[in-house]
């Protein structure tokens, strides 16, 4: 099972794991056949999906003690012959190490009794002993987890966990417990990993973002980081100031007053950004940033700023914690704010124990099955060719770029060498707005014109021309030769771009050699993509695009 772009919708997430993207109903058809009605069925993909609340709320509404025993006694029945069905496909074998440790030792005999006439009795005793000792409830949830994990037994996440919904912490909390996982980082993941490592610019962006979509809350609630003293920062440094450029992309509930302080959060932190950011770019030349800093190039008496030559209206002049004789320095309070914010990064048990989870499962590509799995693109030059980025002195392109940014981020958790971990922090930061970055793919970050220019000109982010360039046979090929793979027989699956189905456009591209399957899980995208999200599905019948509605 393949799912990209996720994007903190645990939701929609989980009940994807849970029907394993219709998967679950398959099984049920090909185990039962016309042996259960569409009712029973239906009734039985909700029990393996949810099993603890479909079954207290069956057992809830039955007439009688005799009535509900007798459904939970055909159901655990028909969980134990699903369970069996699920497992056969992979040889028994496969079963007992996915067998959840509640109630394992009576799943895996009622596995071993299914199919054989002979512990038939077995079987039906072992369901009546679960039902009179008050665990039948518990044993359907063990059987039903373990059908699930059997009905995908391989989930690969093509990038981006985190940031836009509500709730990317636990997503990462159910991956954690996950039999078979493997992630490609996402540029959002990315940012987070670099905010985990203590990097100023990426902790500026992380809760900026988290403002700029309602969801402090998953800072302040999920990861217990303290933003009371951003808020009493905020709160008093833009008091006056009505930020008008800084109104929230979301807003779940959130009243007048704690909407106006998010938002002056929200300009406090893009501030705090544009001044730490002009240090790593000073600090690292050769990342090519210099067009990133626009603050000296502000002229307050017209209210106007210069981008790329050409001069632009702010729509929002009010810059109280700018030094106009030295825009990029961070004010006392503003010093102290991003040091107490990568400190309590830094130091957060929960969000450490997810970033572990991302270097240990995770990686910037994997080849598996003839199936070059990234999470955004391979920079390409106009012509087709593999672009070649300079970082650090060294020249790269292709499959070297992306072996030593991976190398980089683990460096930035695992160096000894203090010089090494410094270089794989500015990195994190670099991948997450780079042009040559294989994971932002775009000319340019536009965050600085996004919030401050209306022009529509000014804010325009260009994609890489991997993205104009893979309907060429002879790109494509040049890209799985510089992998070692073969031209052939290889296709490339990724995601990062929201796919607008509902304009027709169509996540199958290069005649079915590159399939994109970001197809808008996040509710952000879901006006642009007219979808919920893709999954993508492979299995001995070959690879199926679901979308999600």
């Amino acid at each position: 099972l393949f799912a990209s772009d996720i994007h903190g919708e645990y939701n929609a997430f989980s009940h994807l794991l849970r029907n394993g993207s219709g998967a679950v109903r398959t099984l049920i058809a090909d185990t039962f056949g016309a042996g259960l009605t569409a009712g029973e069925a239906a009734e039985l993909a909700a029990v393996v999906a949810y099993p603890e609340e479909k079954a207290l709320g069956i057992l809830g509404r039955a007439a009688s003690d005799e009535a509900a025993d007798a459904w939970l006694a055909a159901t655990l029945s028909r969980l134990a012959a699903l369970a069996h069905a699920a497992a056969s496909r992979h040889g028994l074998a496969a079963a007992p190490p996915l067998i959840p440790a509640d109630f394992g030792a009576v799943a895996a005999a009622l596995l071993a009794a299914q199919g054989v006439a002979a512990k038939a009795g077995t079987a039906a005793a072992l369901i009546e002993a679960a039902i009179e000792g008050g665990y039948g409830v518990n044993l359907a949830i063990t059987l039903a987890e373990l059908t699930r994990h059997l009905v995908v037994d391989q989930l690969h996440l093509i990038g981006d966990v985190y940031d836009r919904g509500p709730a990317p912490h636990l997503i990462m909390d159910e991956l954690l417990d996950y039999p078979a996982v493997d992630v490609q980082w996402g540029n959002h993941d990315i940012l987070w990993m670099g905010a985990a490592a203590g990097s100023p610019g990426s902790v500026a962006n992380v809760v900026r973002i988290c403002a700029r979509y309602g969801n402090l809350s998953i800072l302040e609630d999920a990861y217990g980081i303290n933003l009371r003293p951003l808020a009493s920062f905020a709160a008093e440094a833009y008091a006056d100031d009505p930020c008008v450029a800084f109104a929230l992309k979301g807003n779940p509930g959130l009243s007048a007053a704690e909407t106006a302080l998010t938002e002056k959060i929200q300009k406090a932190m893009a501030v705090i950004q544009f001044k730490v950011e002009a240090a790593l770019i000073a600090a690292n030349p050769s990342f090519g940033l210099d067009d990133r800093n626009l603050l000296h190039r502000i002229d307050r008496e017209r209210g106007t700023v210069v981008v790329d030559g050409v001069e632009y209206a702010l729509t929002d002049t009010a810059f109280p914690t700018v030094d106009w004789d030295d825009p990029y320095r961070l004010t006392e309070g503003e010093a102290a704010v991003i040091e107490q914010l990568c400190a309590a990064f830094t130091r957060c048990e929960r969000l450490q124990r997810h970033m572990a989870f991302f270097l240990d499962h995770g990686s910037l590509y994997k080849i598996e099955n003839g199936n070059l799995l990234l999470h955004a693109c391979v920079p390409l030059a106009p012509d087709g060719s593999l672009l070649e980025v300079t970082l650090f002195g060294e020249t790269y392109r292709g499959r070297a770029l992306y072996d030593m940014v991976d190398a980089s981020v683990r460096a930035a958790f695992l160096a000894t060498d203090e010089e090494e971990r410094e270089r794989g922090l500015a990195m994190l930061w670099y991948l997450w707005l780079g042009p040559g970055s294989p994971l932002f793919a775009k000319s340019k970050m536009a965050t600085f014109e996004l919030y401050l220019i209306a022009d529509k000109a000014a804010r325009k982010e260009v994609k890489n021309p991997f993205y104009t360039l893979l309907d060429d046979p002879a790109v494509v090929d040049g890209i799985f030769r510089d992998f070692g793979m073969d031209p052939a027989t290889s296709r490339i699956i990724c995601g990062h771009v929201p796919v607008k189905a509902k304009d027709g456009e169509d996540p199958v591209k290069a005649a079915g050699r590159v399939l994109t399957i970001d197809g808008g899980f996040s509710s952000a995208y879901q006006k642009t993509t007219g979808l919920a999200g893709y999954t993508l599905v492979s299995n001995a019948e070959g690879l199926f695009l679901d979308a999600n509605e």
